[in-house]
Protein backbone atom coordinates (compact mmCIF):
# COMPACT_ATOMS: atom_id res chain seq x y z
CA UNK A 1 0.00 0.00 0.00
CA UNK A 2 1.26 3.45 -0.85
CA UNK A 3 0.46 6.65 1.08
CA UNK A 4 -1.90 7.63 -1.75
CA UNK A 5 -4.18 4.76 -0.75
CA UNK A 6 -4.86 6.36 2.64
CA UNK A 7 -7.48 9.11 2.80
CA UNK A 8 -6.88 11.72 5.52
CA UNK A 9 -9.80 13.82 6.78
CA UNK A 10 -10.71 16.09 9.66
CA UNK A 11 -14.14 15.05 10.95
CA UNK A 12 -16.27 17.21 13.23
CA UNK A 13 -17.95 15.21 15.95
CA UNK A 14 -19.83 16.28 19.07
CA UNK A 15 -17.70 19.21 20.12
CA UNK A 16 -14.37 17.85 18.94
CA UNK A 17 -12.66 17.51 15.58
CA UNK A 18 -10.58 14.39 14.93
CA UNK A 19 -8.07 13.63 12.23
CA UNK A 20 -8.97 10.26 10.67
CA UNK A 21 -7.03 8.05 8.28
CA UNK A 22 -9.16 5.71 6.15
CA UNK A 23 -8.33 2.98 3.65
CA UNK A 24 -9.96 0.07 1.88
CA UNK A 25 -13.20 -0.22 -0.10
CA UNK A 26 -15.89 2.24 0.99
CA UNK A 27 -18.47 -0.56 1.19
CA UNK A 28 -16.20 -2.98 3.07
CA UNK A 29 -16.96 -4.12 6.65
CA UNK A 30 -15.73 -1.28 8.89
CA UNK A 31 -12.88 -1.77 11.34
CA UNK A 32 -11.91 0.99 13.79
CA UNK A 33 -8.34 0.95 15.13
CA UNK A 34 -7.66 2.89 18.34
CA UNK A 35 -4.08 3.81 19.28
CA UNK A 36 -2.69 4.35 22.75
CA UNK A 37 -0.06 6.50 24.50
CA UNK A 38 2.09 8.08 23.10
CA UNK A 39 1.12 6.80 19.67
CA UNK A 40 -1.06 8.10 16.85
CA UNK A 41 -2.48 6.64 13.65
CA UNK A 42 0.88 5.60 12.14
CA UNK A 43 1.27 2.90 14.77
CA UNK A 44 -1.31 0.86 12.82
CA UNK A 45 0.20 1.17 9.34
CA UNK A 46 0.92 -2.55 8.95
CA UNK A 47 -2.63 -3.41 10.03
CA UNK A 48 -4.15 -0.77 7.73
CA UNK A 49 -2.43 -2.37 4.76
CA UNK A 50 -3.44 -5.93 5.66
CA UNK A 51 -7.05 -5.16 6.56
CA UNK A 52 -7.69 -2.84 3.63
CA UNK A 53 -6.12 -5.39 1.29
CA UNK A 54 -8.54 -7.99 2.62
CA UNK A 55 -11.54 -5.80 1.76
CA UNK A 56 -12.21 -4.06 5.08
CA UNK A 57 -12.94 -0.35 5.41
CA UNK A 58 -10.28 0.69 7.90
CA UNK A 59 -10.85 3.78 10.06
CA UNK A 60 -7.98 5.04 12.22
CA UNK A 61 -8.51 8.22 14.23
CA UNK A 62 -5.94 10.26 16.05
CA UNK A 63 -7.81 10.24 19.33
CA UNK A 64 -8.54 13.51 21.09
CA UNK A 65 -5.38 15.20 22.29
CA UNK A 66 -3.13 13.51 19.74
CA UNK A 67 -1.34 14.70 16.63
CA UNK A 68 -3.62 16.98 14.55
CA UNK A 69 -6.86 16.14 16.38
CA UNK A 70 -8.39 18.71 18.73
CA UNK A 71 -6.94 19.09 22.21
CA UNK A 72 -9.75 20.33 24.45
CA UNK A 73 -8.69 21.94 27.69
CA UNK A 74 -9.52 20.42 31.07
CA UNK A 75 -8.84 17.02 32.57
CA UNK A 76 -12.49 15.98 32.50
CA UNK A 77 -12.44 16.30 28.71
CA UNK A 78 -10.38 13.10 28.69
CA UNK A 79 -12.56 11.02 31.00
CA UNK A 80 -13.53 7.62 29.66
CA UNK A 81 -17.16 8.54 28.80
CA UNK A 82 -15.87 11.35 26.55
CA UNK A 83 -13.45 9.01 24.82
CA UNK A 84 -16.15 6.42 24.32
CA UNK A 85 -18.52 9.06 22.93
CA UNK A 86 -15.87 9.93 20.35
CA UNK A 87 -15.94 6.34 19.08
CA UNK A 88 -19.72 6.29 18.77
CA UNK A 89 -19.83 9.77 17.18
CA UNK A 90 -17.13 8.85 14.66
CA UNK A 91 -18.96 5.70 13.63
CA UNK A 92 -22.17 7.71 13.29
CA UNK A 93 -20.47 10.40 11.20
CA UNK A 94 -19.14 7.76 8.82
CA UNK A 95 -22.43 5.87 8.63
CA UNK A 96 -21.24 2.72 10.38
CA UNK A 97 -24.04 1.31 12.53
CA UNK A 98 -21.95 -1.72 13.45
CA UNK A 99 -18.20 -2.22 13.23
CA UNK A 100 -15.23 -4.24 14.40
CA UNK A 101 -13.22 -2.48 17.11
CA UNK A 102 -9.49 -2.96 17.77
CA UNK A 103 -7.57 -1.12 20.47
CA UNK A 104 -4.01 -1.03 21.77
CA UNK A 105 -2.82 0.36 25.12
CA UNK A 106 -5.16 3.28 26.03
CA UNK A 107 -7.07 2.58 22.84
CA UNK A 108 -7.64 -0.88 24.25
CA UNK A 109 -9.08 0.56 27.45
CA UNK A 110 -11.50 2.62 25.39
CA UNK A 111 -12.32 -0.54 23.43
CA UNK A 112 -13.01 -2.48 26.65
CA UNK A 113 -15.42 0.31 27.64
CA UNK A 114 -17.12 0.06 24.25
CA UNK A 115 -17.54 -3.68 24.74
CA UNK A 116 -19.25 -3.01 28.06
CA UNK A 117 -21.31 0.07 27.19
CA UNK A 118 -22.16 -0.23 23.48
CA UNK A 119 -22.10 -3.95 22.60
CA UNK A 120 -24.98 -3.50 20.13
CA UNK A 121 -22.60 -1.51 17.89
CA UNK A 122 -19.77 -4.06 17.81
CA UNK A 123 -19.31 -7.15 15.66
CA UNK A 124 -16.07 -8.17 17.34
CA UNK A 125 -13.64 -6.71 19.88
CA UNK A 126 -9.85 -7.10 19.74
CA UNK A 127 -7.55 -5.88 22.51
CA UNK A 128 -3.77 -5.56 22.27
CA UNK A 129 -1.83 -5.27 25.54
CA UNK A 130 -4.44 -3.32 27.44
CA UNK A 131 -6.09 -4.45 30.69
CA UNK A 132 -9.79 -4.27 31.38
CA UNK A 133 -10.19 -1.20 33.67
CA UNK A 134 -11.81 -3.31 36.39
CA UNK A 135 -8.97 -5.84 36.24
CA UNK A 136 -6.01 -3.48 36.53
CA UNK A 137 -6.40 -2.09 40.03
CA UNK A 138 -7.33 -5.35 41.86
CA UNK A 139 -4.47 -7.09 40.08
CA UNK A 140 -2.01 -4.37 41.03
CA UNK A 141 -3.05 -4.64 44.67
CA UNK A 142 -1.96 -8.30 44.58
CA UNK A 143 1.20 -7.68 42.59
CA UNK A 144 3.84 -5.27 43.95
CA UNK A 145 5.84 -5.73 40.76
CA UNK A 146 2.89 -4.42 38.71
CA UNK A 147 2.67 -1.39 40.99
CA UNK A 148 6.31 -0.67 40.20
CA UNK A 149 5.71 -1.13 36.48
CA UNK A 150 2.83 1.36 36.65
CA UNK A 151 4.64 3.97 38.75
CA UNK A 152 5.14 6.30 35.78
CA UNK A 153 1.38 6.91 35.81
CA UNK A 154 1.68 8.39 39.31
CA UNK A 155 4.27 10.89 38.05
CA UNK A 156 1.89 11.89 35.27
CA UNK A 157 -0.64 13.07 37.88
CA UNK A 158 1.44 16.09 38.82
CA UNK A 159 0.54 19.37 37.12
CA UNK A 160 2.97 21.13 34.76
CA UNK A 161 6.13 19.21 35.76
CA UNK A 162 5.54 16.14 33.53
CA UNK A 163 4.87 18.37 30.54
CA UNK A 164 8.14 20.20 31.15
CA UNK A 165 10.17 17.02 31.62
CA UNK A 166 8.72 15.23 28.60
CA UNK A 167 9.18 18.24 26.31
CA UNK A 168 12.92 18.67 26.90
CA UNK A 169 15.25 18.11 23.92
CA UNK A 170 12.48 17.43 21.45
CA UNK A 171 10.72 14.95 23.73
CA UNK A 172 13.88 12.90 24.29
CA UNK A 173 12.39 10.94 27.22
CA UNK A 174 9.41 9.84 25.14
CA UNK A 175 11.73 8.75 22.35
CA UNK A 176 13.83 6.81 24.86
CA UNK A 177 10.68 5.20 26.26
CA UNK A 178 9.66 3.95 22.83
CA UNK A 179 13.10 2.59 22.09
CA UNK A 180 13.69 0.98 25.49
CA UNK A 181 10.32 -0.74 25.67
CA UNK A 182 10.52 -2.23 22.16
CA UNK A 183 12.75 -4.56 20.20
CA UNK A 184 15.66 -2.93 18.33
CA UNK A 185 14.54 -1.38 15.05
CA UNK A 186 10.85 -1.28 15.94
CA UNK A 187 10.73 2.50 15.59
CA UNK A 188 12.81 3.62 12.57
CA UNK A 189 14.26 7.15 12.49
CA UNK A 190 11.60 8.48 10.13
CA UNK A 191 8.87 7.33 12.51
CA UNK A 192 10.67 8.86 15.50
CA UNK A 193 10.70 12.18 13.65
CA UNK A 194 6.97 11.86 12.92
CA UNK A 195 6.30 11.19 16.60
CA UNK A 196 8.36 14.19 17.64
CA UNK A 197 6.38 16.41 15.30
CA UNK A 198 3.10 15.08 16.74
CA UNK A 199 4.22 15.56 20.35
CA UNK A 200 5.54 19.06 19.71
CA UNK A 201 2.20 20.39 18.52
CA UNK A 202 0.83 23.04 20.91
CA UNK A 203 -0.90 21.46 23.87
CA UNK A 204 -0.21 17.89 22.78
CA UNK A 205 1.87 16.67 25.74
CA UNK A 206 -0.58 18.04 28.29
CA UNK A 207 -3.56 16.59 26.46
CA UNK A 208 -1.92 13.17 26.23
CA UNK A 209 -1.13 13.23 29.94
CA UNK A 210 -4.71 14.23 30.75
CA UNK A 211 -5.82 10.74 29.69
CA UNK A 212 -3.97 9.50 32.79
CA UNK A 213 -5.09 12.37 35.00
CA UNK A 214 -8.73 11.67 34.16
CA UNK A 215 -8.47 8.15 35.58
CA UNK A 216 -9.90 9.43 38.85
CA UNK A 217 -13.15 10.19 37.02
CA UNK A 218 -13.39 6.68 35.56
CA UNK A 219 -16.86 5.18 35.97
CA UNK A 220 -17.16 1.64 37.27
CA UNK A 221 -17.85 -0.90 34.52
CA UNK A 222 -19.61 -3.92 35.99
CA UNK A 223 -21.15 -5.10 32.71
CA UNK A 224 -20.04 -8.41 31.26
CA UNK A 225 -18.44 -8.33 27.79
CA UNK A 226 -20.73 -10.38 25.57
CA UNK A 227 -19.11 -9.35 22.27
CA UNK A 228 -16.75 -11.99 20.81
CA UNK A 229 -13.37 -10.83 22.12
CA UNK A 230 -9.78 -11.62 21.18
CA UNK A 231 -6.96 -10.51 23.47
CA UNK A 232 -3.49 -10.34 21.88
CA UNK A 233 -0.64 -9.97 24.36
CA UNK A 234 3.12 -9.47 23.99
CA UNK A 235 4.66 -11.28 26.94
CA UNK A 236 7.72 -9.02 27.16
CA UNK A 237 5.67 -5.92 27.94
CA UNK A 238 7.69 -3.88 30.45
CA UNK A 239 4.65 -1.99 31.75
CA UNK A 240 1.95 -4.68 31.96
CA UNK A 241 2.34 -8.18 33.38
CA UNK A 242 0.91 -11.16 31.45
CA UNK A 243 -1.41 -11.97 34.35
CA UNK A 244 -3.46 -8.93 33.44
CA UNK A 245 -4.50 -10.63 30.20
CA UNK A 246 -6.05 -13.57 32.04
CA UNK A 247 -7.60 -11.25 34.63
CA UNK A 248 -9.20 -9.23 31.82
CA UNK A 249 -10.55 -12.33 30.06
CA UNK A 250 -12.52 -13.12 33.21
CA UNK A 251 -14.88 -10.27 32.21
CA UNK A 252 -15.65 -11.89 28.83
CA UNK A 253 -18.39 -14.39 28.03
CA UNK A 254 -16.78 -15.26 24.69
CA UNK A 255 -13.10 -14.42 24.95
CA UNK A 256 -9.86 -15.97 23.85
CA UNK A 257 -6.21 -15.13 24.40
CA UNK A 258 -3.28 -15.34 21.99
CA UNK A 259 0.16 -14.58 23.35
CA UNK A 260 3.37 -13.55 21.60
CA UNK A 261 6.37 -14.72 23.67
CA UNK A 262 8.96 -12.57 21.87
CA UNK A 263 6.86 -9.41 21.58
CA UNK A 264 6.86 -6.37 23.83
CA UNK A 265 4.10 -3.83 24.36
CA UNK A 266 4.43 -2.90 20.66
CA UNK A 267 3.40 -6.25 19.24
CA UNK A 268 1.44 -4.83 16.27
CA UNK A 269 4.73 -3.42 14.98
CA UNK A 270 7.07 -6.22 16.05
CA UNK A 271 4.89 -9.16 15.05
CA UNK A 272 2.89 -7.49 12.28
CA UNK A 273 2.41 -10.59 10.13
CA UNK A 274 1.22 -12.76 13.03
CA UNK A 275 -1.01 -10.02 14.45
CA UNK A 276 -2.53 -9.38 11.02
CA UNK A 277 -3.22 -13.09 10.54
CA UNK A 278 -4.91 -13.26 13.94
CA UNK A 279 -7.03 -10.20 13.16
CA UNK A 280 -8.13 -11.44 9.76
CA UNK A 281 -9.04 -14.86 11.11
CA UNK A 282 -10.99 -13.48 14.05
CA UNK A 283 -12.84 -10.76 12.19
CA UNK A 284 -14.03 -13.27 9.61
CA UNK A 285 -15.50 -15.68 12.17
Amino acid sequence: MTPLDIDHRQINLRGVRLHVAQAGPADGPPVLLLHGFPDFWIGWRSQIEALAGAGYRVVVPDQRGYNTSDKPKGIREYALPKLLDDVAALADALGHERFHLVGHDWGGIVAWAAGARMPDRLDTLVILNAPHPEALFPYAMRSPSQVLRSSYAAFFQFPILPEAVLSVRRCALLVRALERTSRPGTFPPEDIEAYRQAWERPGAIGAMLNWYRALRFRPRMSERIGVPTLVLWGLRDQALEPGLAEASLAFCDDGRLQTFPAATHWLQREEAAAVNAALLSFLAR
